[in-house]
């Protein structure tokens, strides 16, 4: 999946006990090309005011919920399963409500005329191209959500800000989008080859080199990533190694992205860079990587050709269709620890918000209530591949074993989870080129460095 950027990060998670919710991924950083079924029509934007329903839906005192109500959300690689089987749920729960589907993995295009005109959908998921939170919130376009997400229960009357795993982002102390899905970036791979061929998971730095050697020995290349898009293998490999080397403290990548410079000429960035240089040399990455989007390198991985990808948790469910039969998914978050280090897990979220020019307010919080709940998120965690933003324990969902493993990571109090950072675009750019360049041997570590200063330094005067 091609992931979108952020403007800004989201604040610090709390220790995380993650119950299956919602990729592509969460946050795409460009066109998401995850897509599933063509985009739906956009609805009428005519729709009569509903009745005061501030209770949730499945509170028998509350007043019953009337009018159209359409939600808008973007079809990517979790697909829209889940989607579909929330949007039935809440239909059922209240019959004298026409919803309205705007979905589809065009949408953000299609209905970015109305967002402008001012006559949007009443509820929105904040992903996918063409989208984003900060740029919403300065146009104006989503509601101060600040004074309802204090006392707001989920239909299972619990408070929706105790259940969360990633509290909503802060935009001048107020919120108007919640995280709904909770990824985390990592490194995938078959357990079912790994066991056929009797290859050693790894768990550190030191096990994935040994095992990067006997698999390059077999005949297969240990490691492909998306060459066409290089925050693939910085968020799930070099940003891990980064915060490893610097004392398990992510500081070091916020202040990268506050454009710092020096914080780039850190020992703990050159060590990170170090790593994939000897990847590099060690003959490890395939050489096709440089030149391939997402879904080439994916299949790549899919046919064995390659034995590691450094991913998102949205993979298994976009590439669904071209799944071998007995591939079995395994991850971890982070390779690049040291023997007995911790696992450092980069995660990312995607969210949910109401239009400040929404015609069914009162549908659309009872929408919030409904969908931050603990059923709904194991059914997310099912349907789409990923984990939810709620608190739980997921070990005996339906949920697919490598979600419990991410869980597992996730909930794991020695985890280092680093919340959504967001670089600065130009810089950004700067790092991305560098990294290619590095992992083909134009430049050396002191060269990227070099690059990725400078651009720091011009962006902060």
């Amino acid at each position: 999946m091609v992931l979108n950027k952020k403007m800004a990060a989201v604040g610090l998670a709390a220790a995380m006990t993650v119950l299956p919710l919602a990729g592509c991924g969460s946050n795409d950083k460009e066109n998401n090309a995850g897509g599933s079924a063509p985009a739906s029509p956009s609805a009428s934007a005519s729709a009569p005011a509903a009745s005061s329903a501030s209770a949730s839906a499945g509170d028998a005192d509350a007043v019953k919920l009337t009018g159209d109500f359409e939600i808008q959300y973007f079809v990517g690689g979790y697909g829209d399963k889940w989607w579909k089987k929330v949007i039935a749920d809440f239909k059922a729960a209240n019959p004298d409500l026409n919803v309205i589907e705007s979905g589809g993995p065009k949408i953000n295009e299609q209905n970015k005329p109305r967002w402008i005109g001012g006559n949007p959908p009443d509820f929105v998921y904040i992903d996918g191209a063409g989208l984003n939170d900060r740029q919403m919130v300065e146009d104006g376009q989503v509601e101060d959500l600040t004074e309802w997400f204090g006392t707001a229960k989920n239909v299972d009357g619990n408070l929706i800000k105790d259940i969360l795993a990633q509290q909503p982002q802060q935009y001048d102390g107020k919120i108007y989008n919640i995280p709904l899905v909770l990824n985390s970036w990592g490194i995938f791979w078959d357990k079912a080859l790994f066991k056929e061929k009797g290859w050693t998971e790894p768990t550190d730095y030191a096990s994935f080199i040994d095992v990067s050697d006997k698999i390059k020995a077999a005949g297969v290349t240990p490691f492909i990533h998306t060459g066409k898009y290089p925050y693939y293998i910085q968020d799930a490999f070099l940003f891990p190694a980064i915060v490893s080397a610097n004392g398990d403290d992510y500081q070091i990548l916020q202040d990268m992205a506050d454009s710092k410079a020096d914080a780039f000429k850190s020992p703990a960035v050159m060590a990170g860079l170090n790593k994939i240089v000897e990847l590099r040399d060690k003959g490890f990455i395939d050489k096709a990587s440089i030149q391939i989007n997402h879904t080439d390198s994916q299949m790549s991985f899919l046919q064995h050709k390659d034995a590691f990808i450094p991913n998102g948790l949205w993979l298994p469910n976009e590439m669904s269709k071209d799944v071998p039969a007995g591939f079995e998914f395994g991850f971890i978050p982070s390779v690049t620890q040291e023997a007995g280090g911790k696992v450092v897990a980069n995660t990312s979220t995607a969210s949910v918000a109401i239009a400040s020019k929404a015609k069914n307010k009162e549908a659309a919080k009872a929408f919030l209530s409904f969908i931050f709940s603990e059923a709904q998120a194991s059914q997310w965690a099912e349907l789409s591949g990923a984990p939810s933003n709620i608190k739980g324990d997921i070990s005996s969902s339906n949920a697919p074993s490598f979600v419990k493993d991410a869980a597992k990571f996730l909930n794991d109090p020695n985890t280092v989870v680093i919340p959504m950072i967001t670089f600065n675009a130009d810089v950004e750019k700067v790092m991305w080129d560098a990294t290619d360049a590095l992992s083909i041997g134009k430049i050396t570590p002191d060269e990227w460095v070099k690059r990725v200063t400078d651009a720091a330094a011009k962006v902060s005067k």
